[in-house]
């Protein structure tokens, strides 16, 4: 019977989250939503429960036009650029190199070819941000163009499965910018030193959002946190990136409401995931750069549900007794599986502290990460979830921390 109550709850939870509230893009009103269902619920359950505030900027486009003479482009307002109404020679850059050695102050700057073939992570991203990222936003900034056209393929891997992505999403990059296609770059390219307009309609807006923490138990200093990301991005429901997490958050604090064990349990709803400054994350680690050696174990859930294939947990640095425990639950529930290990998510936090951890997610999503079409577009909606997965892996998460 318990069983049937969990199934029913969490296809209420998962159509609130992805169909009731518009979006759960940080500091919107559908985020503040999500969040203050996390806390109702999971404070029903019997957790106490601490909300934090985040100072975090909302972004809206009215869209955004590029004139070549006689001809007009599409291109797309890059996530929480700044507007403009520019009017410029058109200057480009395939390569570090070009960036470093053309004058492009004042100019409207094309990125295309390999300079533009992965996602620029935002300038004071600290989890993950390659040097050559660094350098070509440094070079951008030091040189000054007056706008910034990118023309984008794809890169499932860091922008997820959206066409073409945005080569800059960062709200702490102040030159304007858009992207467009490849094959409408290519077409750009031919007005190169020609005077071109672009308007881009484009505008932050200071908002407010909020990390849930929950717990329960006094230990503090043997600790199990289990985790995952609230937020969604800007045009998608985010069913299994990442309603389904919060879901199975959600019913396993039901499932726990009667714990007593010698652990102290801490389950978090981490609001900035996909989000370019990640603010809950950052106000995590502030609030707990001093208690990470009292964490036995994460558990972070993100892209879990998904219909096809089974559950997939991958592991790090477990100890042995705890991997054995682990290995004990595959065998118990038969759509989980082990698989192979993978850092792009909130779990990459706690194992840059040391700490143990297991992510768990989708084994469809993880084989097919770097060619999927469905994280961060409209495609990922609840038609996408099997919510018997989701409540099979809260039950098995119980009896797993139990153990």
């Amino acid at each position: 019977m318990k069983t049937k109550q969990l199934y029913s709850k969490s296809v209420s939870y998962l159509k609130f989250l992805c169909e009731e509230i518009p979006e759960r893009c940080v500091g919107s009103e559908g985020n503040r939503k999500a969040t203050s269902l996390f806390e109702r619920e999971i404070t029903q359950c019997g957790w106490v429960t601490e909300s934090s505030e985040l100072d975090v900027i909302d972004w809206q486009s009215e869209g955004a036009t590029l004139q070549c003479e006689d001809r007009y482009f599409n291109v797309l307002t890059s996530p929480y650029s700044l507007g403009c109404t520019v009017q410029a020679p058109l200057s480009d850059a395939t390569c570090i190199e070009e960036l470093e050695q053309r004058e492009i102050c004042g100019t409207i700057l094309l990125l295309h070819g390999g300079i533009a073939q992965e996602q620029l992570m935002p300038k004071n991203f600290v989890f993950y941000n390659p040097i050559e990222h660094q350098r070509i936003i440094s070079l951008l900034e030091e040189k000054q163009p007056a706008a910034i056209i990118a023309a984008t393929g794809r890169n499932p891997a860091l922008a997820g499965g959206v066409y073409p992505f945005p080569l800059i999403e960062d709200g702490d990059f102040n030159i304007p910018s858009v992207y467009t296609t490849e094959e409408e770059g290519k077409e750009t390219a031919s007005y190169i030193g020609k005077p071109i307009r672009l308007e881009s309609l484009s505008k932050r807006i200071p908002s407010k959002a909020y990390n849930v923490t929950a717990r329960k138990g006094n230990n503090t200093a043997g600790r199990i946190v289990i985790t995952a990301h609230i937020d969604s991005k800007k045009g998608s429901p985010g069913a299994i990136d990442n309603a389904t997490g919060v879901v199975t958050l959600l019913l396993l604090a039901e499932l726990l409401e009667d714990y007593y064990g010698d652990k102290m349990l801490g389950i978090v709803a981490l609001n900035g995931e996909d989000y370019y400054a990640q603010p809950g994350q950052m106000d995590y680690v502030r609030k707990n750069e001093s208690f990470f050696n009292r964490i036995i174990m994460n558990i972070n859930i993100d892209g879990a549900g998904y219909k096809e294939g089974k559950t997939v947990l991958s592991f790090f640095d477990l100890p042995d007794t705890i991997l054995t425990n682990a290995y004990e639950m595959l065998s118990r529930f038969e759509n989980l599986t082990e698989g192979k290990q993978w850092y792009q998510g909130d779990h990459s936090i706690f194992i840059q502290y040391g700490c143990p951890a297991i992510a768990v997610s989708s084994q469809w999503f993880i084989d097919n990460i770097e060619k999927q079409d469905i994280s961060h577009t409209p495609k990922d909606n609840t038609e996408i979830v099997d919510c018997q997965k989701i409540v099979e892996l809260a039950e098995a998460l119980n009896w797993f921390i139990r153990k």
